[in-house]
Formats: C-alpha cells, sequence, structure tokens
C-alpha cells in the first residue's frame, strides 16, 4: 500500500508543480462553455430545449476528464524515455501495484480538474437540478476517468516515443469528443450521427452526468451506468495487459 500511494502522490505532485499545464487545462474547456454557452444560448432557447449552458456544462466537464486522462499515458512514455520506469520494473515491486497507483494519480488529476471546472460553471450560471446527485454525478466522472486512463496506459505501454503516443491520442480523442452529446442533442440530428453517438461510450458518460445535474437524459440512467462499467473494465484489462508486457 505505501508504494501504490507513493506513486499516487508523486503523480499529483507532479502535475500540481506544473503550474502551465493546470492553467491551459482549463483553457480551452472555458472557452468551449463560455463561448458557446452563452453564444448560442439564444438559437437553443428559441428552439424549445431551455439553457444551452446547462445542456453543455456537463459535455465540457466530460471534454476536461477525457482530455486530461487520455493524455495521462504520456508518463509511462516519459517515464520509459527518462529511465524510471525501467528502475520500478526491475524493484521487488509486482506492475499491478506499479499501474494502480500510477492509474490512481491521472484519475484523481483529472477528477480534481474535472470538479474545479463544476465549480467555475457554477459562479458563470449553471444550476444543478438537484444538489443531492451532485455526488452521483461525481462517481460517474470517476467512472469515465478510470476507464480512459487505463486505456491510455494500455496506449502509453505499446508506443516507444512522445511522437507516436501524441499522434494516437490527436487521432482518438477528438473524434471521441465532437461525436458525442457533449455538444448537442441527440433527438434530431442525421440518423448516420445518431448511429456513431451511440456506439461512442463517452455518450453514456456524458448522458449520465447530464441526467444527474440537468435531469435530462437520452438513454437512461441504467444504460449509462451498465455501458460506462463495461467500458471501464474493458480498457482497464487492456491497459493492464499491455503494462505487464512492457520489457524492463
Amino acid at each position: 500500500m505505501d508504494v501504490i500511494y507513493i506513486l499516487w502522490l508523486r503523480q499529483c505532485r507532479r502535475f500540481f508543480r506544473s503550474g502551465i499545464r493546470v492553467l491551459l487545462g482549463f483553457m480551452q474547456p472555458l472557452v468551449y462553455m463560455l463561448a458557446l454557452g452563452y453564444g448560442l444560448n439564444a438559437v437553443f432557447v428559441n428552439s424549445g430545449n431551455g439553457s444551452y449552458l446547462q445542456f453543455i456544462v456537463p459535455g465540457i466537464m466530460v471534454q476536461v476528464i477525457l482530455f486530461t486522462s487520455m493524455f495521462w499515458g504520456a508518463n509511462v512514455v516519459w517515464d520509459r524515455q527518462f529511465g524510471f520506469l525501467k528502475e520500478m520494473l526491475v524493484s521487488p515491486v509486482s506492475r499491478l501495484r506499479i499501474i494502480l497507483g500510477n492509474a490512481l494519480g491521472g484519475v484523481t488529476v483529472s477528477l480534481f480538474q474535472g470538479l474545479v471546472l463544476f465549480i467555475i460553471s457554477v459562479i458563470v450560471g449553471f444550476r444543478p437540478c438537484n444538489w443531492a446527485l451532485v455526488p452521483v454525478a461525481i462517481l460517474f466522472m470517476s467512472m469515465l476517468s478510470m476507464a480512459i486512463v487505463g486505456f491510455s496506459a494500455g496506449v502509453g505501454a505499446m508506443v516507444d516515443e512522445m511522437g507516436g503516443f501524441v499522434a494516437v491520442n490527436n487521432f482518438l480523442v477528438i473524434p471521441l469528443f465532437f461525436l458525442s452529446s457533449s455538444l448537442f442533442p441527440l433527438d434530431h440530428v442525421p440518423p448516420a450521427m445518431k448511429v456513431i453517438a451511440e456506439f461512442n461510450p463517452i455518450s453514456y458518460a456524458v448522458d449520465a452526468i447530464r441526467t444527474c445535474l440537468i435531469n435530462k437524459t437520452h438513454f437512461g440512467l441504467l444504460k449509462d451506468f451498465l455501458v460506462l462499467a463495461f467500458t471501464m473494465v474493458i480498457t482497464i484489462c487492456f491497459g493492464t495487459y499491455r503494462f505487464m508486457k512492457i520489457q524492463a
């Protein structure tokens, strides 16, 4: 347990000591939230769908968690390049504890950023329909973070240099976000886009958080939970398997 705690603490300190990284992590989501939330609000209201700021905040929270969690796999690449990963792998500590400690650090960082963005959104006008369901929304945020961290760990274990990881990261993250229900409701989109969104696990994370915060759902909370739980198990198994295959 001491090893897991130390590796968790290392990941948290690495993040919070990088002040510019913390700041930049909020810039793009804030631009989306403020520019789109207020810029398209009148159009959204006139279409009879209510406040667009209320609608978009859960999607932007998912964006923060998705981007931060996916980038966490870069730590695996950096540790390999600088030799720290090799030192950990040859130590008398199981690889499972190594990846668990590091992954928990990644989950903590992404969840922290999601919660800070939620607080900022409340300051600028967002209001949850039921504050009692906010902890349930945090549970879904944690499930999403664990799923993406597990997947990014697997990707980081498969590539040998940062350029390859960034290429895979950009190839996956942006389509996953924009082809989900983060920025638009799925009720009136073209059938092809609706099908793509329904096969995108990020859509279910957005829908779950949106259900808890503003009581609007497309899939239903039970289906959201089952899809997220299944995705989390698969990605964690994938990340653990690939990490176990790393050659010391």
